[in-house]
Order: structure tokens, then sequence, then C-alpha cells
């Protein structure tokens, strides 16, 4: 039998960082995928949202961004049938760079391979079972079935989780009966893409840019008069059940293009299709025993652009609680703040992305005034910059034990600019070991006194910087403030509460 620290079930986005990241802690993990090589359906078409500054904090950022198939798009964002439109911002609360999920899925597959990470395609699990002290996995591979145990399991195998369906965690919500196609198609010459954006089809006449909502859907165009490449979107209400592993045709393409618009419309070559349904529904628990859900697994959203987001952070979130208790020196407890934490984080996607498929999927004149009133709200900045934090995920305040109530517990850490004895660096370049951190930013020797216990688990920095948000942060590996000193208060109080906190989230020292 094969033995793992923890074995990883699909290796997808979410797999993948988690693996990538338990390398980091030291943990040895296995990732069983099912398919036998990186499948090239397209899917995501970009990456966004609090998930890229995290990858800031790991040195990864410039080489996803080095991968990008053009440029940033401009800060607009779809929402529901309206739009997140940032553009007169000069700093944005939501990013997206436009890298297609193929592409990431071989930029962090690369990741693993330098860390070591032992992927297996082809291996399918066949079964699992638990007790105390392991899990065992039956799996049926190339070369025959095999079993493998480890000390946890996590599935990260989506939508249809064979390893949710083996703990018993159920998985309630809705799926809504939407059916989107999307897709980038070149155009024939007799296609002629006006001025103004506008489609002239021979026989037909004009198709406006931008959306048209009919009786049988909504059909979307997005073009350039200078380039005979558009985006074309369409969705309709269906009751046909599609395999996610059948790729879309551009016969199926054009088929929802005439239904929803009444239109043979003439297309050339297909440079992305891809096909999608809404669901929405989140595991009734992330944990059950010795198995853990994460990413799709764990939550299925009714709208685009936030899924990747949701499951990579996932992952980070788990990964340096996993290696906690793998190396034995976890609190009490640690491991359930897992389910805790990102079963909130989901709740508050899923509030979105639900308000999102009322805001859609009307079509009367009611419907439209609600879609008109909502963008007449997002005129103002201030909703602008909270739907744009609550899109993004960086609205997250996780609740933190202990003493401390100053108002960046919980939340995730600023990029602060720091100046040290070693120069001028930042935040997130000190977070790249994936290690936890106690920043010093007001040159305390009492505070550094009383973590030097913890110091083979937590690394201790001493900084200056502008516009000093507190005296301390403690900053979990995950980014995330787990307790912060406030400004001038006295040592007797808030040494006090350092310890606690160290002990609450690192264990004893």
């Amino acid at each position: 039998m094969t033995n793992a620290d923890v074995i990883i079930v699909g290796a997808g986005p979410t797999g993948l960082m988690l693996a990538v990241e338990l390398r980091l802690a030291g943990v040895r993990p296995l990732v069983l995928e099912r398919q036998p090589k990186r499948r090239d359906i397209p899917k995501a078409g970009g990456l966004g949202g609090q998930i890229l500054e995290l990858l800031r904090c790991r040195g990864l950022l410039e080489r996803f961004e080095a991968a990008c198939t053009g440029p940033a798009p401009a800060p607009r964002f779809p929402f529901g049938g309206v739009h997140l439109d940032f553009t007169q911002l000069a700093d944005p609360p939501l990013h997206a760079l436009p890298l297609p999920q193929q592409q990431l899925e071989r930029l962090l597959d690369d990741r693993a391979a330098e860390l070591g990470v032992d992927i297996r395609r082809g291996h399918e699990v066949a079964g699992a079972s638990q007790d105390d002290a392991a899990v065992r996995v039956d799996v049926r591979g190339p070369d025959g079935p095999y079993q493998v145990s480890a000390r946890y399991l996590v599935g990260c195998d989506g939508a249809r989780s064979r390893v949710r369906d083996l703990a018993g965690i159920g998985f309630p919500g809705t799926t809504y009966p939407e059916v989107n196609r999307l897709a980038q198609v070149s155009l024939p010459d007799t296609v002629t893409v006006l001025g103004n954006g506008d489609l002239d089809v021979p026989g037909f006449g004009t198709i406006r840019a931008g959306f048209t909502r009919t009786d049988h859907g909504l059909f979307g165009l997005g073009s350039s008069p200078d380039s005979k490449v558009v985006s074309l979107y369409t969705t309709e209400d269906e009751s046909t059940e599609y395999d996610d592993d059948i790729p879309m045709t551009v016969a199926e393409l054009q088929d929802g293009i005439r239904r929803v618009l009444g239109v043979n419309l003439p297309v050339g070559e297909a440079i992305r299709l891809s096909r999608f349904t809404f669901k929405a529904r989140q595991a009734e628990r992330y944990r059950q025993g010795r198995i853990l859900l994460a990413g799709d697994a764990a939550h299925l959203f009714p709208a685009t652009g936030v899924a990747l987001n949701a499951g990579m952070l996932d992952a980070v979130n788990l990964a340096w609680k996993l290696a906690a208790d793998l190396q034995g020196w976890a609190p009490t407890g640690l491991l359930d703040t897992y389910h805790d934490e990102r079963h909130l984080a989901g709740a508050r996607t899923m509030l979105h992305t639900r308000a999102q498929v009322a805001l859609r999927r009307g079509h009367d004149a009611a419907a439209e005034a609600l879609r008109d009133v909502f963008s007449e709200l997002l005129t103002d900045e201030q909703p602008l910059r909270r739907m744009g934090a609550l899109v993004a995920g960086t609205d997250i305040r996780y609740p933190m034990p202990g003493m401390s109530h100053h108002p960046l517990t919980g939340t995730f850490t600023p990029d602060l600019t720091l100046h040290t004895d070693q120069g001028v660096t930042g935040v997130a370049q000190l977070m790249h070991p994936a290690r936890p951190i106690l920043l010093d930013l007001a040159d305390r020797p009492d505070l550094r006194r009383h973590a030097w216990d913890w110091r083979h688990r937590v690394d201790v920095h001493t900084a200056k910087t502008d516009d000093r948000p507190a005296d301390a942060l403690l900053i979990r590996p995950d980014g995330h403030i787990a307790w912060a000193a406030t400004l001038d208060e006295p040592a007797g109080t808030t040494a006090p509460a350092l310890r606690e906190a160290l002990s609450s989230w690192f264990g004893t020292p």
C-alpha cells in the first residue's frame, strides 16, 4: 500500500493550489486525477479577485501575468445583466487577468513539479474508508487497482465529487434551467462589422452590439470594427443535462443563436467554445472526519468569474492547517476553523451570485426597472466599491478568538511598503515562504520578546511604514491577520493578547 501525508483528488486549479501550498509547508501530498491528461476543453477565461493578491504573496503573480493571453481587461465586469464599471476609479476594488483555465492549470502544474509533487493522471478513486488514524482509498489506475492511505483526503474533484459522495456529505441547493454558451469566433467576409460594433448579416440585417433579450433568451455580441473576431454569448432555458467532458461545437453554438435570436449567423474559425450551466449549491459541511472538501466539490455558484477565486482561496486556507495537524503542533480545533471560515466565505459568494440570478432572469418590465435602479445605484462610488469587494472576496473578515478587537483582525493583510535595515520590501514579499509572520511596525522589543518562544514557527520582522495601521500585525500563512496591536497600546495589555493569539493559532511553544 502506498502512503502519503494527504491525498488530493482532482488536479484542477484548487487541487493543484492545495498541493503547492502543502509542499511549501513541508507536507507530502499525492494528487490523483481521473483524466489521463490535462483537458483542453475551455472553461474559465480568466482569474480575478482576492486570489491575485495571494499569488503576489507567494511570488507567483508576475509569472501568471506573463502568461496572460492579452492585456488586462478594462475594469468593467458583468453582474447579473448589468455591469460593475470601475473605469473611473484610480484604484479599482476588483481586478482580473485574461488567463484561460487551461493555461492556469499548466502554470500550477509546473509549480507543483518544481516542488516535487506526485501527480498521477488516469487514476480514478473507486472507494474510500476512514478511521481515527487514516483514510484508505481504492484507486483504479492504468496498471490496475491499488490502494493508498494517508492521514487526510481532500476532495477537489468538482461538481460531481466522488469524494463528497463517499463521505456522505449533503450538497443541497438549486439547479437553474439556464444553459449558457460563450464563444470567440472569426467571421466570414459576408458578415460586416460596422463602425459601432454592430454586425450586418446578409438576409437578416443588423445585429446590435451588447445584449439583446428576446422571448427565447439572451444574446450577447462583443466586437471591434478593426477585427473580424467577435465574442458571442447566448443563454436560454433548457432541460438538457450536458456532460462537461463533451466539448461544445460550432453547430451547437449556431443552433443556440438561431433559437434565441432567430438568425442563421455564419461564423468562421472557433477560437474559444464553452458551455456552462448554473447551480447554487453548498456542501453542508466541508469536513467529515479525515475527509475534507474544497473548490467546486464544496460549492457551486450561479454566476461566472468567482469559482476559481473561491476554490483556490479554500486551498490556501486549508493547507497550513493540515500541515499544523500533521506536524503535531496544531492547537485544538484548528482544522475545524477551515469549515467555519471558508463556509462563511462561500455563503458570502452565494449571496451575491444568487442576487445576480434575480437580476438577470427577469424579462418583464419590473425586472427591467430593477436592473435600471441597481445600475443607478452603482454610479455612486461607495456602493460600487462595496459591490467590488463583495465579488472579489476582499470584504471577508473571519471571526478571531482572543482579546484583540482591532479593525484589521480577521481581514486580509494590506501589502504595506516596509523600510527595514536590509532595504525596502513589502508584506507580500515577506510571505513568499508561506510562514506565519509577526510584523513589528513600532520597534516593540516587548512584543518580539514574547514571540521568541514561537520563533521556530513564526518569522519576526521589524520594519517602519508610512501611515502605520497598527503597532504590530500577526499574519497567518493564508494572509489573514490573526491579531493586531492598537497604536501606542501599553505593553502590559498588548503582550498577553499577543501570547494568546500565538497559542490560539500556532500551538504551545
